[in-house]
């Protein structure tokens, strides 16, 4: 029995987009792809020297690798990122909707412009990336989007409202999404990790690491190449049945 979504492709000759694969756990994912010798296009905003820095790891590994620079807020600005991939060759087959805001604060601080900020890059960022490249994915029958979310878009984090908020809307938006797109072969699904070892806890001082390590069960926080490993399984075109999912890989801390 033929499996439905099935790409006339070999993977190698797949392009991924990871936007804000400048970061360590969207590095981590475009040099995951790069091993295996897939097209990366790695986005970014601002962090240009970084994004280089990952573009060269993964050219390391044979990887035919762009770099592309856009607001995740500005229709504009990502659809003049599209034509520039469509120029190149390079639509994605595969969309890592990577890219996020972190917030800190008591919801009582929290300003209009923060809130409005945070949602911008979180939730209208996943989505206007989504409708923008889905339908290359939708007119070949085959693609995968992974929206990266958070264990808080799960479980609500105090002092971390919008960013919470966010992120929830993320995963509602994933189980619609893929109900909406499983029947043109396009897999739809989330990878929500816990605490990373990225430069996103740099706020956090030494003893408040060691207590948060002390509760996850697992004793330790989790690095990008794991989240990394994940994001890649539902990207496989054997995880086509995969879809609509929420994982969280946070070492036993939110069940």
């Amino acid at each position: 029995m033929a499996l439905t979504g099935e790409s006339s492709k070999p993977i190698k000759e797949m392009t991924v987009l990871i936007t804000g694969g400048s970061g360590g756990i969207g590095g981590a994912i475009a040099e995951r792809f790069a091993s295996v010798g897939m097209n990366i296009v790695i986005h970014y905003m601002h962090s240009h020297e970084a994004a280089n820095d990952v573009a060269r790891r993964c050219l390391a590994l044979g990887a035919k690798v762009l770099t592309v620079a856009a607001d995740m807020k500005d229709r504009g600005q990502l659809l003049r990122m599209a034509e520039r991939l469509e120029s190149s060759g390079m639509l994605p087959d595969i969309l890592v909707n990577n890219a996020g805001k972190a917030h800190y604060g008591m919801l009582a601080d929290v300003t209009e412009e923060e809130w409005d900020d945070v949602m911008s890059v979180n939730l209208k960022g996943t989505f206007l990336c989504s409708q923008i490249f889905m339908p290359y994915m939708v007119s070949q029958r085959y693609g995968r989007i992974i929206n990266v979310s958070s264990v808080w878009g799960i479980s609500g984090a105090s002092c971390e409202v919008a960013y919470s908020a966010s992120k929830g809307g993320v995963n509602a938006f994933t189980k619609a999404l893929a109900k909406e797109l499983a029947p043109s072969g396009v897999t739809v699904n989330a990878v929500a990790p816990g605490a990373v070892n990225t430069a996103m806890l740099n706020n956090l001082q030494e003893e408040e690491l060691r207590l948060l390590e002390e509760e996850i069960p697992a004793g330790r926080l989790a690095s990008p190449e794991e989240v990394a490993s994940l994001v890649y399984f539902l990207a496989l075109p054997e995880s086509g049945y995969i879809t609509g999912q929420v994982i969280s890989p946070n070492g036993g801390w939110i069940t």
